[in-house]
């Protein structure tokens, strides 16, 4: 029998599930400006909303995944 620390085994998480399961329990949002499933208006609500909390982004931004 081996035991295995809570978060250290088992089943992990896919990170679109953990950011649902953030919205609906805590009511975190997490989203990128560059969601391809968000319109034009919405990610550049987003890009503000993540300025005024946040300020602004570098001016050379990393692509990743693939983006």
């Amino acid at each position: 029998m081996q035991f295995t620390p809570k978060g250290y085994g088992g089943h992990r998480r896919d990170p679109q599930q953990v950011k649902r399961e953030g919205w609906r329990e805590q009511g975190v949002l997490a989203v990128s400006v560059d969601d391809e499933r968000l319109t034009w208006p919405e990610r550049e609500l987003v890009r503000q909303l993540g300025e005024k909390l946040y300020g602004k982004l570098p001016a050379v931004r990393e692509v990743r995944n693939g983006r």
